[in-house]
């Protein structure tokens, strides 16, 4: 065991001790960092995008053959999420998430001195095992420091810098591509994400969590937890009060995916998968190919880039998801929101013959509600999983899910193909909301949100 603290008496539960204290300056500088490391995932993973009309221009290739490399990240995403879960719940959420957005520096960088597309297309593949390793660990690990109180609004605001991430790409390339050239805008996706990391190796923590999960030194628990409250240092001994293990106590004996896929969680965590999944298959449906269809039904093509981007702004709602999640039953909540977003997505079809006015409002409403709903989660789900296998759930979702953004683009080019008519499309694009919403109501009734009883971790000396 550590040394105890000078005076140091008694026992403390480390989520009871962060539910006693306000929200600490230190747990807004962790806030600052992760929202930091997610805003630079959405501006890397929409990069793409921004530069592919400099590259059909200037590397003089056809529209059809970006698909590798458009699509070469979304793969990287879900490996990279894949894997990063199980090892940070072995060796820890800092070390992980400082090496994940490592790569996604390093690789952005060697990304902007492609000189062709098969080279590009596998330095964005390198950078999607960046990026997909990046996110399920900030989440897990902001999470981990917040009061039960405000959890799920903490982490979707935290989220939110995806969206904010992929609006500032936007910008930036606007000013950038014209004056520097497409490079540019990798270059600055690249170092970015080293100047983070030099400041989350000098300023992040390690989830206090996890150190009193894997018996790290007392002393060291103290010094964090100090951080949000002197009086940390007068306590004994630090230990967390989780899901009650099976009678057998196999459950508690387990840890990342084993834990993720043992009976107590599994049929939750196939929920999880299948909403986030058919989340995803409308958020990449629609935001790849909104443009296009605009097009067809005969908006401008600039106007028609700027009503669909309206779909991404929506993000802001997880916020308001956030609120009602840490009040009411968040599986609800989520679920009601997918339900919405089927019939949201199939307004966007039937105002397409009311105008333009019209057609705004509809994109932007389906964008808030689906963006809220899709946001939320990552906040779902690192509050089903106790903290042994908290990563493992929350990137594996993500990992899965990023195979149902893929399916998203190939259903609505299969519906394009058919010559399906419009609003026929977005009615179609609309229903997997329905199953994602029926997948949480099963995930209420059969796994709710787990009940907590004492289960010692103590923290010993390492």
């Amino acid at each position: 065991m550590g040394t105890p603290a000078a005076g140091g008496q008694g026992v403390k539960d480390v989520q009871q001790f962060l539910n006693e204290h306000r929200f600490s300056a230190y747990q807004w500088l962790i806030f600052v960092l992760c929202f930091l490391i997610v805003l630079m995932d959405g501006f890397d993973t929409a990069a793409i995008g921004f530069i592919a009309p400099s590259l059909i221009s200037e590397w003089g290739i056809d529209k059809p053959a970006l698909g590798p490399v458009l699509s070469a990240a979304l793969f990287g995403l879900a490996f990279g999420a894949l894997s990063a879960g199980p090892l940070a719940d072995r060796f820890g959420r800092k070390g992980v998430l400082t090496a994940a957005v490592a790569l996604m520096g390093v690789a952005s960088l060697v990304s902007a001195t492609s000189s062709h597309l098969g080279e590009l297309t596998i330095w964005r593949f390198v950078t999607g095992l960046g990026l997909g390793a990046a996110m399920p660990n900030a989440v897990t690990l902001m999470n981990e420091y917040c009061p039960d109180s405000k959890r799920s609004f903490i982490t979707n605001s935290m989220f939110c810098g995806f969206p904010v991430g992929s609006a500032f790409g936007g910008f930036f390339a606007a000013w950038l591509i014209p004056h520097f050239g497409w490079r540019s805008l990798l270059v600055l996706g690249g170092v970015v994400p080293l100047v983070l990391v030099l400041l989350m190796l000098v300023l992040l923590p390690e989830s206090v969590r996890y150190m009193v999960l894997r018996s790290h030194s007392m002393d060291r628990v103290r010094q964090v937890l100090a951080r949000i409250s002197a009086s940390a240092r007068e306590v004994g001994t630090f230990v967390m009060h989780e899901a009650a293990a099976p009678a057998d106590g196999a459950t508690r004996e387990r840890a990342g995916l084993a834990l993720v896929l043992s009976g107590r969680y599994l049929v939750g965590t196939l929920m999880l998968w299948v909403a986030y999944f058919m989340g995803l298959v409308i958020v990449y449906g629609l935001v790849n190919w909104m443009p296009v269809l605009f097009k067809e039904a005969g908006i401008p093509p600039s106007q028609a880039a700027i009503i669909a981007a309206l779909f991404q702004l929506g993000g802001i709602g997880a916020i308001f998801f956030g609120l009602l999640m840490d009040r009411f039953n968040a599986n609800r909540i989520i679920a009601f929101g997918y339900f919405l977003t089927c019939l949201a997505v199939g307004l966007i079809g039937q105002s397409l013959g009311m105008g333009v006015g019209a057609l705004v409002v509809a994109v932007f409403a389906a964008g808030l509600i689906m963006n809220a709903s899709q946001s939320s989660m990552q906040a779902l789900a690192a509050a089903y999983y106790p903290t042994a296998g908290r990563a493992t759930g929350v990137s594996w979702m993500l990992g899965i899910g990023r195979f149902g953004g893929i399916a998203g683009s190939f259903l609505v080019a299969e519906l394009a193909r058919r010559h399906l008519a419009l609003p026929e499309v977005f009615m179609l694009v609309g229903i997997p909301g329905v199953i994602a919403a029926v997948a949480l109501v099963v995930k209420d009734r059969v796994a709710p949100e787990l009940g907590r009883r004492p289960v010692t971790a103590p923290v010993g000396a390492h």
